[in-house]
């Protein structure tokens, strides 16, 4: 070992056995809640929250927010609600602290992704509970959370926490696709109430497999998704003459190039860290992998094998492109003059889309297809630090509440937390324990029996309480 990496080996160290201290000394320091008493407690407010119907569209948060007042304004918490639609509110609750330290912010969405209930084996908004699940619309997506805030700020409340800083519990609207509702319209209307140098909220998760705990993902960055169109034109004509200018035709061979073509590898400090983290927890074969992606004799073949066995490994080292609409044609009998194909594009942070768009094009190689871009809805944000006090305290909460290593993660798909981190607030993403063979099984999120195992919710709302307390209590 260089005298450079023994000194950053013993810095860790050090910075290690610190923040297990502050931790514990936190914990010490506050008075600890009856938690087997408050297990009832939260589950009579989680199943409440799980009977509200804020499938979006339309949304209609309004209930739920209601509910949440009520609760916290009982307790004597102060309560703003914000709506661009009345309908649709955003609910800002807070507790003050000394000022010494800037807001820890603590947010969950309150709308859900709708449902099919033909396919549901209990009603989704039924919060059934059977053998040790909750099963319901929003149990892991994300009431889940919500329960957790709401949890937060109660106790904080009754035990009189002496806080460092102000925390702020945001319930929003709008994050499954309506944000112009929700976080959109909090940050460019009403950025001071929920202003804060921590952000706590959804987009992570610990991993179970088999019955046993693997890791913590905890979300630190994102993918921003972006959306093109290929427009591909011709003449029209009768089907019984085929052309060679048939649009169709056309934007499939352009469809088929963009789907093969594979976008330049990319990496960041969230990405390298997961991948050297979870080659430690690995088999040899899979840690080869994980650690062999990064030489370059290597690199192609093992994103190959990504791409067939691991596709969201793939996705997380590069802009993805995933054509998921096709739409041209009206009659058996006409070749249409105009067809297009939606692109579903998850950019990499900082990815150059203008450069992107150009290098399509070359792809693509016909002047018959035109590229549209579409304004993207979600604005670009540099990823959230490793090396805070944040990220460390989440890591050492991590390893005392599920005894496993926590991997920095960067989420495929979109949150809420791009609005916060393009603002300066350092954001990481939190969740619950679950197995991993659920989501196969049609169990998890957006899933048609999504649910939740009972005990996985106490033990989170356990862990953000600790969490909320390290960041925020007085020390």
């Amino acid at each position: 070992m260089t005298v450079s990496g023994k000194r950053r080996w013993l810095a860790s160290i050090a910075l290690g056995f610190g923040l297990c201290f502050l931790c514990a000394g936190a914990q010490a320091q506050t008075a600890q809640p009856d938690w087997p008493r408050l297990e009832e407690e939260t589950m009579r407010h989680f199943r409440a929250l799980l009977r509200f119907d804020t499938s979006d569209p339309p949304g209609n948060e309004a209930p739920a927010v209601e509910y949440l007042k009520q609760v916290l304004e009982k307790e004597g918490i102060a309560v703003k609600t914000f709506a661009l639609d009345p309908k649709r509110p955003n609910l800002v609750a807070r507790i003050p602290g000394s000022g010494r330290k800037r807001p820890l912010l603590i947010m969950a969405h309150t709308d859900v992704v709708n449902v099919d209930p033909k396919k549901w084996r209990f009603p989704p908004f039924s919060a059934t509970r059977d053998g040790g699940y909750v099963y319901g619309r929003g149990t892991v997506d994300d009431k889940d959370n919500v329960a957790a805030c709401l949890m937060a700020m109660l106790l904080l409340k009754r035990l009189n926490v002496p806080l460092d800083r102000d925390v702020i519990f945001l319930a929003e609207a709008g994050e499954e696709g309506s944000v112009q509702f929700g976080i959109q319209f909090m940050v460019e209307r009403h950025l001071a109430e929920i202003e804060a140098e921590y952000a706590l909220a959804e987009g992570g998760r610990v991993v179970r497999k088999d019955g046993k705990v693997q890791f913590a993902a905890v979300q630190t960055t994102e993918k921003l998704p972006q959306r093109l169109r290929l427009v591909a034109r011709g003449p029209a004509g009768h089907g019984s003459v085929p052309l060679r200018s048939n649009a169709i035709v056309r934007l499939s061979q352009a469809v088929a190039k963009v789907a093969a073509w594979q976008t330049p590898m990319r990496m960041n400090d969230t990405t390298r860290a997961y991948f050297e983290r979870l080659a430690t927890l690995s088999d040899p074969e899979d840690a080869a992998r994980y650690n062999g992606i990064l030489h370059p004799e290597k690199a192609a073949a093992i994103q190959e094998y990504f791409a067939e066995h691991e596709p969201l490994h793939h996705s997380m080292l590069r802009t993805s492109i995933s054509p998921n609409i096709i739409q041209g044609g009206y009659r058996i009998n006409v070749i249409p003059s105009e067809v297009e194909a939606r692109l579903d594009v998850r950019a990499f942070p900082g990815e150059d889309m203008e450069q992107l768009v150009d290098e399509m094009k070359r792809v693509i190689n016909d002047p018959a297809i035109e590229i549209v871009q579409e304004k993207g809805y979600r604005p670009p944000a540099s990823p959230s630090a490793l090396g805070n006090e944040a990220f460390r305290a989440i890591e050492e909460l991590v390893r005392q509440h599920y005894g496993v290593v926590t991997l920095p993660a960067m989420s495929t798909g979109a949150t809420d937390m791009s609005f916060l981190r393009s603002k300066g607030i350092a954001s990481y993403g939190i969740g619950p324990m679950i197995d991993i063979e659920d989501g196969p099984l049609g169990f998890g999120a957006h899933s048609d029996q999504e649910r939740i195992l009972e005990s996985a919710l106490h033990q989170f709302v356990r862990f953000h309480w600790d969490a909320v307390v390290a960041l925020a209590s007085a020390q």
